[in-house]
């Protein structure tokens, strides 16, 4: 079987070559990895002792932050080696402050995995929330070298559940420990044969932090001003289209409405903006205006939309009537109502809100209106609502050290 997958890795690579040619994001996956064995080289030295900490995307990179703190409080002489293996992580994160060392995975093939664990001898490895790639576990389990799945989550629709799954429950075999977010996985994995932990998700821990910073945004305190702001982060085109309706149609002048959406491309901020029927602004086209008269304030850059959240009163959190929705957890350490699209079934945090009351799931357009003029009619339902998701919040803290403990019990 490692026969074949491997041959699929080798073909896959070639392809990926081809693609990268008409494909910016795949030339980046591409081009990127080109550099790891170099990086790793000029930035591992012979005696140096490490820990590596792999994440898929950004989703993962921000579970895995508050074990990589913890790490390097505890063992400030460790180096800690971070790999992502999207470009979509990598090209945002790549500078973080966290890692000592940041590269793409080379990858998942028998040579690249003996030499990346060569180089780097990890004493401990942390998988963030799932990635299993045969090669590099298998090469993990043959050096013994103690490897951990952390926030993991399985479901059943997942490949090790399948009848043709064999090869990579298989690879399960590998990890010394697996912390899993819910009791859901944690049977799913008994069924395997395999013990584990329920510890919950680390984002708890990190989102939780995030009213101890300064969340100022002077530009978004001006455009609010004393008005109700609902805030729609990591929107899709699916999901503007749905809010310029609500907005042009029936939004009253004393509702405000940010976009901060998923992807930033100019041709998709003008479209959104010329449907947009009321006073609208860009974040990169702020000068000296007076924003207080705007509706609409259009958030053409990254990195804001975690502070933007500390001014709403209401949060639409975008990819529910695409792929998935993005992540709630940010808005709801804020105590403001969420509402979402039909697609988060895939997510336990937006599964517990949605049951518990805090985040309202919407099917269509009729629906995202009847809920929206609700929440912007009713003061005191938004905060009864927004209760709900601070609790939430908190009750779910600490994870992290739960995993700290169990791995590192003498620290």
């Amino acid at each position: 079987m490692f026969f074949l997958y491997n041959l699929l890795t080798y073909l896959a690579n070639f392809a990926l070559k081809f693609v990268a040619l008409f494909h910016k994001k795949i030339q980046l996956f591409m081009d990127g990895r080109k550099e790891s064995f170099g990086i790793l080289t000029r930035e591992v030295q012979p005696g140096d002792r490490c820990f590596w900490i792999h994440v898929a995307s950004l989703g993962e990179y921000e579970q895995g932050l508050p074990l990589m703190e913890r790490l390097k409080k505890a063992f400030p002489e460790h180096k800690l080696i971070l790999t992502f293996f999207s470009p979509s992580g990598y090209e945002v994160k790549k500078n973080n402050s966290f890692a000592d060392v940041t590269l793409y995975l080379p990858m998942d093939t028998a040579q690249h995995a003996k030499r990346f664990i060569q180089l780097v001898r990890p004493e401990k490895v942390f998988f963030i929330k799932y990635e299993f790639w045969p090669n590099y576990l298998r090469e993990l389990k043959r050096q013994n070298i103690d490897t951990y799945l952390v926030s993991g989550i399985l479901r059943p629709d997942q490949v090790f559940f399948k009848w043709y799954g064999s090869f990579y429950r298989k690879a399960l075999d590998a990890f010394t420990h697996f912390f899993v977010q819910n009791k859901v996985s944690q049977d799913l994995l008994l069924q395997l044969g395999h013990a584990s932990t329920v510890t919950g998700d680390t984002r708890f821990d990190r989102v939780s932090q995030i009213l101890e910073r300064d969340n100022t945004l002077d530009f978004v305190a001006r455009f609010k001003a004393d008005k109700t702001l609902l805030v729609a982060g990591s929107s899709w085109p699916q999901d503007e289209a749905l809010l310029v309706d609500y907005i042009n149609n029936q939004a009253d002048a004393n509702a405000k409405f940010i976009f901060a959406p998923h992807n930033i491309k100019p041709d998709l901020i003008d479209k959104l903006q010329s449907q947009l029927n009321k006073p609208s602004v860009r974040y990169t086209q702020i000068q000296d205006q007076d924003l207080s008269s705007y509706q609409v304030l259009i958030i053409d850059a990254y990195s804001l939309l975690t502070k933007a959240y500390s001014y709403a009163d209401i949060a639409y959190i975008g990819g529910g009537f695409g792929s998935g929705i993005h992540n709630i957890l940010e808005a709801a350490t804020f105590g403001i109502p969420i509402v979402i699209g039909p697609k988060y079934a895939k997510f336990q945090e937006a599964r517990d809100l949605v049951a518990q009351g805090g985040c309202t799931a919407v099917h269509n357009g009729e629906e995202l209106n009847k809920t929206l003029a609700d929440l912007f009619k009713n003061p005191e339902h938004r905060q009864q609502l927004g209760r709900i998701n601070s609790a939430f919040i908190l009750s779910n803290k600490n994870a992290t050290q739960k995993i700290m403990q169990a791995v590192f019990p003498s620290v």
